[in-house]
């Protein structure tokens, strides 16, 4: 059998630090990844579909995003979606579940018991659907007792935590390392972890189709799955799927020059279009070429690509005798410019507010140079 294991949609999530159509085009981002998974399962000759939890953000993704999802799910009808309830979207009584068993069209399939259910031929699917954002108990622990026809491979579908992620709910959703050994699973397809990994060749993180946020690894994929013999490890396939490219850097400057070089090596196999990046520059530069960075940045590079979250608070500048100059030779505001660069030398919040009125100095004086010109 051959199936595809994708988990984390998260659709409806908000990117609420965004600025509004960066905000947009990321959450459309998330439904066109719908699309993009049926069109990967017809490329591998898939006709399924496992989606290990949370396929929305929350239990109340809004009617829009509800409907979206539906109807992209519907429109893929030679494919089966089989849906897991995860911590962002449990299945609670009367809720965004119990509406979408009613709603759902015949190709999608919710999982809403721990029921042992036939996928094909000799194949089940073990499902382990959240009912609470949180538990303290093993969700897969049923694995172990449930039956299935003697022979039959056993695919466990399961939403949590085997190792620690980090954050204030780590220790809820924990699911045990050998599970897929001690409960005889031919593949245990995880969500939770919003970054491919490995745990061992029977169980994976699929990782989230569309990345999210900045930090990830190996995201934007979803496994192409094919069975093999009793015993024997899946062979387990990573198809790009993904839209965006979530990049960062960490840059000290000494000259304005070696920016350029930088930036040619970030994300350079995503398109500047879809690239999201977070760029923090440190070190000093003269103060003509700190705002040369400043302007290549915010006005060059954040208009090339999706969305910039730019720090330079630790790029610091010292005034030279030409940056000096050309703000003024010998006058009252040369007088005011040396005073400003005194006050910024001696650190502290007055003086990074000194510093920031020198930048600011200098640019509405070369500005009014221009159109004095």
């Amino acid at each position: 059998m051959r199936f595809i294991h994708t988990s984390d949609w998260q659709l409806g999530k908000p990117f609420g630090r965004l600025p509004g159509e960066a905000r947009a085009a990321l959450q459309e981002a998330r439904l066109d990844a719908v699309d993009s998974l049926a069109m990967a399962a017809r490329g591998k000759g898939a006709s399924t579909i496992l989606v290990a939890g949370d396929v929305f953000d929350s239990p109340e993704p809004g009617d829009r995003v509800y409907r979206q999802a539906l109807t992209r799910m519907k429109a893929a009808a030679d494919v089966r979606w089989v849906l897991l309830p995860g911590n962002h979207d449990p299945a609670r009584a009367d809720g965004l579940w119990s509406r979408l068993a009613v709603d759902s069209p015949e190709n999608v399939v919710a999982c809403l018991e721990p029921v042992p259910f036939e996928l094909l031929d000799g194949v089940w699917l073990l499902p382990a659907p959240l009912q609470y954002k949180r538990t303290l108990e093993d969700p897969t622990a049923w694995f172990d007792r449930a039956e299935t026809p003697p022979g039959a491979s056993r695919i466990g579908l399961a939403h949590g935590s085997i190792t620690n992620f980090g954050g204030p709910n780590a220790a809820s959703n924990l699911l045990p390392p050998d599970r897929a050994k001690r409960s005889g699973l031919a593949y245990l397809a995880l969500g939770d972890w919003h970054g491919r990994l490995t745990i061992d060749p029977f169980t994976h993180y699929s990782g989230t189709p569309e990345p999210d946020d900045f930090g990830r690894t190996a995201t934007g994929v979803a496994l192409n799955v094919e069975l093999r013999g009793a015993g024997e490890a899946p062979k387990v396939e990573e198809l790009a799927v993904g839209r965006y490219g979530w990049a960062t850097g960490d840059w000290t400057l000494t000259e304005a020059a070696a920016l350029e070089g930088l930036l040619a090596g970030l994300a350079p196999d995503v398109e500047r279009r879809n690239l999201v990046a977070r760029l923090t520059l440190s070190g000093r530069l003269s103060l003509a070429e700190r705002i040369a960075v400043r302007d290549r940045l915010e006005n060059g590079l954040a208009n090339e690509i999706r969305w910039l979250d730019l720090d330079v608070s630790d790029l610091s500048s010292c005034a030279t005798a030409s940056d000096l100059s050309d703000i003024d030779l010998n006058g009252v505001l040369r007088e005011a410019a040396e005073r400003l660069q005194a006050m910024a030398g001696e650190g502290g919040i007055e003086g990074r507010r000194a510093a920031a009125a020198m930048e600011r100095l200098y640019i509405e004086h070369r500005r009014a140079q221009r159109g004095g010109a």
